[in-house]
């Protein structure tokens, strides 16, 4: 079984702080080992939409580049363009916004990369072979780099339930055409919800809906990023999840083998188990967390540090006056009491069958 490595949330004194957590499950996961002299290593991390405040802090992400600086690599710290409308949609927006949520030299002591470009079109196909794609578009600095660390906050999706490391190479390093592939889900809107607020028309990046009487959606031109669906204020816009769901988790995780499989073995993942909202740092908004804060967990194999993540998670008792709307219960599945139309875990067993890690876990305490 692989080995997840596991630092709880408290602290009572300077060595027990988050900062020397990192530090030391670095060093327990063995993430030197991936790291030879002069090595381009990735921190690959999400640096949270305008108005969300709970991407991870970069002195975190600080951590990681002063450990690959030690084992005498090169870091940068990189996240790509998105889909959506946004203040992420191009590098210079993007910059900007990395830039007011502290992701800077100053901060990092590293550069900060947008690895798709200025208006996410540097990306090479990697071959995969797989069941939905023959070849995946990565980003080209992620393709380029000998390595990558990881660092992802474990947290509830509107579509793939819950998103930790998968998610994160998975979406986080396909450029907008890559992420395209993935989403690809015919978007519904149901006129009985619908208060024809516009919310959803103000997001689409494709002028895809017009709202009159009721919001309606261009198949057309709509691409399926599911942004109207993260934004709609009466839960009115969705898809047909029976049959769209295994499709899309499978696109995803297909895209998450492609973004490493040219590294597999120099490859390292932390997951951050704090403030665990219900949406995506996609969101230009932060909601309350499904459950209490539990810790940072660390491994070199990404599906069995979800795995771990998700057990834990659902370890706990749900938190009232959060989006959850069953499952408070320990042992219940928290992010389907968030979504119950959401099948997370196809991304474990699915990216088992691909050959990215294995579901089995050794839990590992320091």
């Amino acid at each position: 079984m692989s080995k997840v490595y596991f630092a709880d949330i408290r602290a009572r004194s300077e060595g027990t702080s988050k900062i020397k957590k990192i530090k030391k499950l670095f060093d327990e996961a063995g993430f030197g080992d991936l790291i030879e002299e002069e090595d381009f290593t990735a921190v690959k991390i999400h640096f949270g939409e305008h108005g969300n405040d709970g991407y991870l802090n970069p002195v975190f992400a600080r951590q990681v580049v002063d450990k690959i600086k030690e084992h005498k690599g090169k870091p940068f710290v990189a996240d790509t363009n998105t889909l959506y409308s946004g203040m992420r949609h191009n590098s210079i927006d993007h910059h900007t916004v990395a830039n007011l949520h502290g992701f800077n030299f100053s901060v990092l002591d590293a550069p900060v990369i947008i690895a798709d470009g200025l208006r996410s079109q540097n990306f090479l196909e990697v071959e995969i072979g797989a069941k939905h794609f023959n070849k995946v578009k990565i980003a080209s600095d992620f393709v380029h780099a000998d390595g990558m660390i990881v660092m992802s906050h474990f947290k509830g999706h509107e579509i793939a339930g819950f998103g930790g490391s998968i998610k994160n190479i998975a979406m986080g390093c396909a450029p907008a055409a890559g992420k395209k592939d993935q989403h690809s889900v015919d978007i519904e809107s149901d006129n009985d919800k619908c208060i024809a607020c516009g919310t959803c028309a103000e997001v689409c990046p494709e002028n895809a809906i017009v709202v009159e009487d009721f919001a309606v959606i261009d198949p057309k031109k709509c691409i399926g990023c599911g942004e109207c669906i993260t934004a709609c204020p009466v839960d009115a816009i969705g898809m047909d999840w029976e049959s769209e769901i295994r499709p899309f988790m499978e696109r995803m995780t297909e895209y998450a083998y492609g973004a490493v499989k040219n590294k597999l073995d120099k490859v390292g993942y932390i997951n951050f188990l704090l403030d665990i909202t219900p949406e995506c740092d996609c969101a230009p908004f932060s909601d309350a967390p499904l459950v209490r804060d539990i810790g940072i967990l660390a491994s070199k194999d990404p599906i069995a540090l979800d795995k771990a993540s998700y057990d834990l998670v659902n370890k706990q008792e749900g938190l009232r006056h959060s989006h959850l709307e069953k499952n408070y219960k320990p042992g219940e599945d928290k992010f389907k009491g968030s979504r119950d139309h959401t099948e997370g875990t196809i991304q474990l067993t699915y990216g088992e069958e691909l050959g990215l890690g294995e579901t089995g876990y050794e839990l590992i305490e320091i």
